[in-house]
């Protein structure tokens, strides 16, 4: 990390130039959610982990009166006065840092002029929520900078309100908490509708934790994401005229197989079908990971992906061919998308050392049944969102 700050501080000084200004730089981490997928938005629980690869950002004030952005992974560069800076752009990427200060306006005494260079090696558009590390690692910098004393929960809620209203992706809070709140070989159990959480140990020993890309790029603005958060709501306006409930989350698999006739329309009901059974796949997993028991976690992923292809339909052939693939390697205990879907990426859990047998035969089967050449990366289970020394 300290090299790679380096060369980020070299490419800072040579796009904006050098100041007397004191030059800070922050880190936020994406994440990979092991199973509970499209259940934060329902109220319900999730088991996600911060990831290794990240966002950092460096920032200084600068005087000027403007917000100049830029990335090392994108070509635009924002030269925004302050005075403008609450409008959505057409660059997507900077809607992400725009939203979040949006966020704070209202609580500083005067929004200063800043340089602000972004660099990532979170794949974009993979389903490991690089978004919400751009948008974490901003509220991170904002809150140090402007000495605000916000606490964690507060820099997740700002950044979780960026995305929906700014960005306009209705994301439920995970991707934000998991990415301010990871713990180093722990993943996280939150209950998204009480917004509180419990770390529980993730021991691999003899297995790995492999991410595998499916390089077909999405955007969630532009996909049936929206879609999907709309139809959980159709299920809730029926379920609740029997159910005391508020959210999908709150009802149990028993009340559910109990009313699932009181929805007429089969796709809300399958909908609703993917939230309630993978909540109680959350807990279960919870209770194998508690036990040591990694056959059985794995057995509930495998189970998470089917629910997801069947009732929730937000796979696809790219998604299907990656975890086809993965389940028939020797040693892997089971494979499911991560994410919301519609793309990006799959995490399975495997044999150490099948590492490279994995990586070689899922190439070559997703490389034949999509023409497309997956990426892989090895997930190391790590801390949230910091602020870094300069080296």
């Amino acid at each position: 990390m300290k090299e790679r700050v380096k060369s980020l501080v070299k490419k800072f000084e040579a796009r904006f130039g050098k100041s007397d200004e004191k030059l800070s730089v922050f880190f936020a981490p994406g994440r990979v959610n092991l199973i509970g997928e499209h259940t934060d938005y329902n109220g319900g629980y999730v088991l996600p982990f911060a990831l290794q690869y990240g966002t950092l950002l460096l920032i200084r004030f600068n005087g000027l009166d403007q917000l100049r952005l830029s990335s090392v992974n994108f070509p635009y560069e924002g030269r925004i006065p302050v005075a403008e800076s609450s409008k959505k752009i057409d660059q997507e990427w900077a809607n992400y840092p725009l939203g979040v200060i949006q966020q704070f306006r209202p609580h500083l005494n005067g929004l200063k002029g800043m340089d602000m260079l972004y660099e990532g090696d979170i794949p974009n558009g993979a389903g490991l929520s690089s978004s919400a590390s751009i948008e974490m690692v901003t509220a991170c910098a904002i809150n140090e900078l402007y000495r605000l004393g916000w606490p964690m929960i507060e820099l997740i809620r700002a950044s979780k309100k960026a995305e929906n209203e700014f960005v306009g992706v209705n994301c439920g809070i995970m991707d934000q908490y998991a990415v301010g709140n990871g713990k180093k070989d722990h993943a996280i159990f939150l209950d998204c509708d009480a917004v509180r959480h419990e770390w529980i140990p993730l021991e691999l020993k003899d297995y790995r934790l492999i991410i595998a890309n499916t390089n077909k790029k999405r955007k969630l603005s532009d996909s049936k994401y929206n879609e999907r958060v709309e139809e959980c709501a159709k299920a809730v306006s029926i379920l609740k005229r029997f159910l005391d409930v508020r959210q999908l989350g709150q009802v149990s698999m028993a009340d559910f197989e109990t009313y699932q006739h009181k929805i007429p329309d089969e796709t809300i009901r399958k909908r609703a079908r993917h939230v309630i059974s993978e909540n109680d796949r959350v807990l279960r997993a919870v209770a194998s990971m508690r036990r040591g028991d990694l056959a059985e976690l794995g057995r509930l992923m495998d189970q998470s992906h089917e629910s997801l292809r069947y009732d929730y339909e937000v796979t696809g052939h790219e998604l299907d061919s990656l975890v086809e693939a993965a389940r028939r390697v020797p040693g892997v205990l089971g494979s499911r998308m991560t994410g919301a879907g519609f793309g990006g990426c799959t995490v399975s859990i495997l044999q150490k050392d099948q590492v490279e047998t994995f990586r070689k035969q899922v190439h070559n089967h997703y490389m034949n049944k999509t023409g497309l050449i997956p990426s892989f990366y090895e997930g190391e289970v790590s801390n949230g969102v910091t602020s870094l020394q300069i080296p």
